[in-house]
């Protein structure tokens, strides 16, 4: 999604506006239940105002994306936006990327809290220390959430019925299901 400023969107050639985002979003939650939304969205584009930075902080707390990454806008040749002036200093670039973390930090922390006592499909990746290390349906490898498992003899690679039991703001901890 990378924004939601309309002056941002305008600016990027997206062709879409922040009231047909959040109503599409909408529509999709209420038609698909149990969907989760990961996106990544962008810090400091040119031209970005305070103003368009305050919309997308409270999109994301209006919107309670499951899996959220925020980027700082980095000025790359053959975009349009090189053509644009990279007007917004580094330091509010890496003070409005916080500001987003911070907020999606709270609400990842309430989401997996909502996952205790329940089962979830988790893929094995790998065996670290005590856990074996696995993701949900929900997490792309490497960048989103963890579920580290305790048990023994697990596949690398397999599907395990997992019953949570504690939650952290980027990690689930779980047992097997037997």
């Amino acid at each position: 999604l990378q924004h939601i400023s309309d002056n941002v969107l305008r600016s990027m050639r997206r062709g879409t506006t922040r009231e047909k985002t959040y109503e599409l979003i909408q529509r999709i939650r209420e038609e698909v239940p149990g969907i989760a939304f990961r996106t990544t969205l962008i810090s400091g584009y040119p031209g970005e105002s305070q103003q368009d930075h305050d919309e997308l902080i409270q999109f994301v707390e209006d919107m309670r994306f499951e899996r959220l990454g925020v980027f700082m806008y980095s000025h790359e040749e053959n975009t349009h936006a090189y053509n644009l002036e990279d007007d917004v200093p580094d330091e509010v670039k890496e003070s409005r990327m916080a500001e987003i973390m911070m907020s999606q930090q709270e609400i990842s922390l309430e989401i997996n809290q909502n996952r205790l006592d329940q089962n979830i499909r988790v893929l094995i990746d790998r065996h670290e220390g005590e856990y074996f290390v696995g993701r949900s349906e929900w997490d792309s490898p490497e960048v989103d959430n963890e579920v580290l498992v305790s048990g023994e003899d697990l596949k690398i690679g397999e599907f395990y019925e997992v019953n949570i039991h504690d939650a952290t703001e980027f990690d689930l901890f779980g047992e097997v299901v037997l």
